[in-house]
């Protein structure tokens, strides 16, 4: 955050319950500060039945944006008035812009920074080459399957502990998702060439999704969107098992950038390494 704030500052923010493990706020005020911006970037935890009201409440630019998080993305889109084509292609936003009109503008980042993500922790993976298993079929699953689907997967196997939920995904996007039972899950894991866990599982210390990771191909790539702690439980059974793995840290890092740009105006400066800034913060270096 700036030290010299004044009136004409810039504010953004990020919102969700929980929030207060969010890493966002720690990102955005080092770019903040190294661009010397008159700028702030603050944590809200809206009561989960009243986030319409929240949103409703900033109509007209008293803030700039706000990024998005669980439980809320798919909420976010329903309250805004315009949103991008991969917004809506994934049927959940994690970032809306307030105009001065008093409309409210979607995006959706998520997808990009999962791609980018892969593309500098997994070099030369693609996704273009064999089927994918995303866990989970909240928010945060919705911009994955949108990003994969355009970047080529072949099929991506949705696996949800409430089976309904992974069925309306499909009638969402098509055939190339399919909905698939717990107990179908290590026949889907045997041809797959990327594994997801979009869920909330491992968040704080305790165990991933459970999944038999060692029945992947050998060349297989393992992501996980958790990143607090940054070695989940559900990468350190990849790492056990030989697989590549992709942290949830790298995500949000990449899906940041588009956030900071349409917040502020301009790209993040690279002059603070911010992924360091972060591992130090979680304890990690």
């Amino acid at each position: 955050m700036s030290s010299t704030l004044t009136g004409a500052a810039i504010v953004a923010g990020v919102c969700g319950a929980p929030i207060r493990h969010s890493m966002s706020p720690l990102i955005h005020n080092a770019w903040i500060a190294a661009a010397g911006l008159d700028a702030a970037y603050v944590p809200f935890a809206p009561a989960e039945d009243r986030f319409e009201a929240f949103i409703d409440g900033l109509r007209g630019g008293a803030i700039r944006g706000l990024n998005v998080t669980i439980p809320f993305k798919e909420r976010a889109l329903a309250a805004s008035d315009s949103a991008s084509d991969l917004a809506r292609m994934a049927g959940a936003a994690n970032l809306l812009i307030f105009e001065a009109d008093g409309t409210i503008r979607a995006d959706n980042t998520d997808g990009p920074g999962l791609l980018g993500a892969i593309e500098a922790q997994a070099s030369g993976y693609d996704v273009a080459l064999a089927p994918v298993v995303v866990l989970g079929a909240g928010g945060a699953a919705r911009g994955a399957i949108a990003a994969l689907l355009l970047a080529g997967a072949p099929q991506i196997s949705l696996v949800n502990r409430t089976l309904a939920r992974a069925h309306d995904l499909v009638e969402t996007f098509g055939s190339r998702v399919v909905a698939v039972p717990q107990e179908a899950l290590d026949d889907h894991l045997a041809e797959a060439g990327l594994v997801i866990n979009a869920t909330s599982l491992g968040l704080g210390g305790g165990d991933g999704p459970a999944a038999q990771l060692d029945l992947t191909p050998f060349e297989a790539v393992v992501v996980d969107m958790v990143y607090k702690p940054l070695r989940t439980e559900f990468l350190q059974r990849a790492q056990a098992a030989g697989r590549r793995t992709v942290d949830g840290l790298e995500m949000l890092l990449r899906q940041a950038v588009p956030s900071f740009e349409a917040f502020y105006g301009q790209a993040p400066p690279t002059t603070v390494d911010v992924r360091a800034l972060a591992l130090h913060h979680l304890g990690e270096v």
